[in-house]
């Protein structure tokens, strides 16, 4: 029984994806267009995300592991660990400030509707090729150049094995905030591992916590704050995961 119930739940996703989709996807399509206007866009991406977040029956805790300040004028690097799809929405929830763009797989502009909005927001890479990681730089830089700010997850995807509590993490994010001088704001999900893995047969409503562990500023090499934020994910989930 709890397996049908939670492909009907998964099912329901589809539904609510879709109508928002429709709903919200057009204003954001139009706005797409005038770079000038991804902050108008952005908010319709947020209601987006959170019509999904919330309407799936998820709320989340955001606990506060720094006093750290984000100032709202300048672009910034957010990552977390990752391993669920809901991350991406939860990101996107957590920074109303700082228009986002993600860096995302290349195989979701297949999806029909949502593919043609998600090509014109997000930085698409194809895994799979060298040429495609390496452009990643270039069009995350004009992504930012224009005041946006970027999302990666530094995992590079979410680990196959669900024993691992935190991937390595690629190079490209810590890369980035170098060479644009754009500070990483550092959060850490707990929960969402159980509450939505890519199991369809799996999964519940619940409440995430979300902890926010500071900004790592950009007086640090790459190598530097790949390790502090590696180590400040791991010891957050280490410390606070049940």
């Amino acid at each position: 029984m709890t397996k049908i119930l939670n492909h009907l739940w998964r099912l329901w996703l589809f539904v609510l994806a879709f109508v928002l989709t429709i709903t919200l996807g057009i204003p954001v399509y139009i706005l797409s267009f005038n770079k000038k206007h991804y902050k108008y866009a952005y908010q319709f991406i947020r209601l987006w995300c959170f019509g999904i977040f919330y309407g799936m029956g998820f709320r989340y805790d955001l606990i506060k592991l720094s006093e750290q300040k984000m100032d709202k004028n300048i672009p910034y690097v957010f990552i977390s660990n990752h391993t669920s799809i809901m991350d991406i929405m939860l990101v996107c929830i957590l920074s109303p400030d700082h228009p986002i763009c993600f860096v995302g797989k290349k195989e979701l502009v297949k999806i029909p509707i949502f593919g043609t909005i998600y090509k014109r927001i997000c930085v698409m890479v194809d895994r799979s090729s060298a040429r495609s990681r390496a452009d990643v730089y270039r069009r995350c830089a004009e992504k930012m150049e224009e005041g946006n700010s970027v999302a990666i997850f530094p995992e590079g995807g979410v680990p196959d094995d669900t024993s691992v509590l935190l991937d390595d993490f690629k190079d490209g994010a810590f890369i980035l905030s170098s060479k644009h001088n754009s500070p990483i704001a550092v959060y850490t999900f707990i929960g969402l591992k159980e509450m939505f893995p890519f199991d369809n047969a799996k999964g519940h409503p619940g409440t995430v916590k979300v902890y926010f562990n500071g900004v790592i500023d950009t007086t640090h090499s790459p190598k530097d704050s790949k390790s502090i934020s590696f180590e400040e994910i791991k010891k957050t989930l280490v410390k606070y995961s049940v």
